[in-house]
């Protein structure tokens, strides 16, 4: 069969395969269908993420080949199905694969692909260091992306004097993160005033952005000092304002007094509960499970979360805008939690949840590969909002950074069907 490519019409599409760090398997109920250490996660322009399989690491005695069943992608080539027999009744093309793919994605020849709304499918992360007993990081797929994903979306890149830019990004929920916006503003202040760092910023969320477009990210040095530099940022999507904020830089300087609060005595990383936020190559922990979809699981207003990142990021900015990227997670759950029939699972179902604004102090030294605790009380919630106050530590005790946040939780004026959306991209 001659199939045309159509890779010569359109030279900017894109097709990314990304190898998966960890154990990669299909389930069908508890039917395992493939295992693989060696997965590759394909990105593709206006799809949902895929999981590919080497051939050699599929349970071939659970499928038979589908004789007649074939497809077309312009984009990758004919592609042939399986069939799973091992069950009864047979689940029809399962399974498919490109045998002779075109040249532009030459690597997913040999590999196996899963309709993952037929299996189940997940990722066990394995890290360096990681001893027999260490509780396991298991992501279900499709996942958001990975931390170097989160990291290449933060670490905005210049596009002229006083301007930088953010990339889209295709993603299940459409839907940018306050705490995102925050961290590009802390790297492009970073980047405007070399030899000074962020030592508090404040941002507002005017109007939500989503993944389908790029963020531009404008930057006034409003006053630069030797010491101190204050910094304005504004974040536009499509010529219209998204969020905007205030950066005061800093040179450092020897301290002359030092005190804090104490850390929280609340129980380490090892003996909280995995939370799967759709990120690899970030681990986080919740105390008591805290962070839960349950509307009807109540407990005080608060969450205290472990965070880590699996790479070191390198510059210091970038430390401090992966700390300040997920100060904006838990205000809103933290809010809820003492309120039955009010949880996470109706944020953007029935509830519009959203952060309206966030302020971050940094305080001392950090690294975002070390275990950092982020103890979040919601010290206020009624009228429509939600209010937190937050403190970051060290696993030795050190308060490195504070923040405040103020958050939405009001019930839809309109549904989110009636405002054709739905939960992957409504407030």
């Amino acid at each position: 069969m001659e199939i045309e490519s159509a890779w010569p019409k359109y030279p900017d599409y894109r097709i990314d395969l990304v190898p998966v760090e960890g154990t990669a398997r299909v389930w069908f109920g508890d039917l395992l269908l493939a295992e693989s250490d060696s997965s590759i996660r394909l990105e593709e322009t206006r799809h949902v993420d895929r999981l590919y399989f080497p051939e050699a690491d599929v349970r071939w005695e659970h499928f038979q080949v589908a004789e007649d069943a074939h497809t077309v992608c312009p984009f990758k080539g004919l592609a042939d199905y399986w069939n799973l027999t091992a069950v009864d009744p047979v689940e029809t093309n399962l399974a498919w694969a490109y045998r002779e793919p075109f040249d532009e994605v030459s690597g997913i020849k040999g590999l196996v692909a899963f309709y993952q709304d037929r299996v189940r499918i997940e990722i066990d992360e394995r890290w360096p260091g990681d001893t027999d007993d260490q509780p396991t990081r298991r992501r279900r797929f499709p996942v958001w992306g990975d931390a170097s994903d989160l990291l290449r979306l933060i670490d905005v890149e210049p596009a002229g004097p006083g301007r930088f830019v953010g990339p889209a990004y295709p993603t299940p929920r459409n839907v940018v993160e306050g705490g995102q916006m925050l961290a590009q503003g802390i790297v492009a202040a970073s980047k405007s005033v070399p030899g000074q760092s962020v030592t508090s910023g404040y941002m507002i969320f005017a109007k939500s952005a989503s993944f389908d477009d790029p963020l531009d990210v404008d930057v006034e040095v409003l006053r630069a000092g030797r010491s101190f530099s204050t910094v304005q940022v504004r974040i536009a999507q499509n010529d219209k304002l998204r969020s905007a904020g205030l950066m005061l830089m800093d040179a450092g300087s020897d301290p002359v007094i030092h005190g804090s609060v104490a850390m929280p005595d609340v129980p380490g990383p090892d003996q909280a509960a995995d939370l799967d936020m759709g990120v690899t190559g970030r681990d986080l922990r919740i105390v008591d499970g805290a962070y839960h979809p349950d509307p009807d699981r109540v407990g005080p207003p608060e969450i205290y979360a472990w965070c880590r990142f699996r790479n070191d990021p390198g510059k210091p900015y970038l430390h401090a805008a992966l700390l300040a990227q997920s100060t904006t997670h838990w205000t809103i759950a933290a809010a809820m939690r003492p309120h039955p029939g009010v949880g996470e699972a109706l944020a953007h179902v029935t509830l519009s949840t959203g952060i309206m604004s966030t302020s971050i102090a940094f305080h001392d030294e950090f690294d975002v590969t070390e275990w950092l605790l982020y103890a979040n009380p919601a010290i206020y919630s009624g009228r429509g909002l939600a209010q937190g106050e937050g403190r970051v530590f060290s696993r030795d005790g050190r308060l490195v950074a504070s923040y405040t946040v103020q958050a939405m939780i009001r019930p839809f004026s309109q549904t989110p069907d009636q405002m054709g959306l739905d939960a992957t991209n409504a407030m």
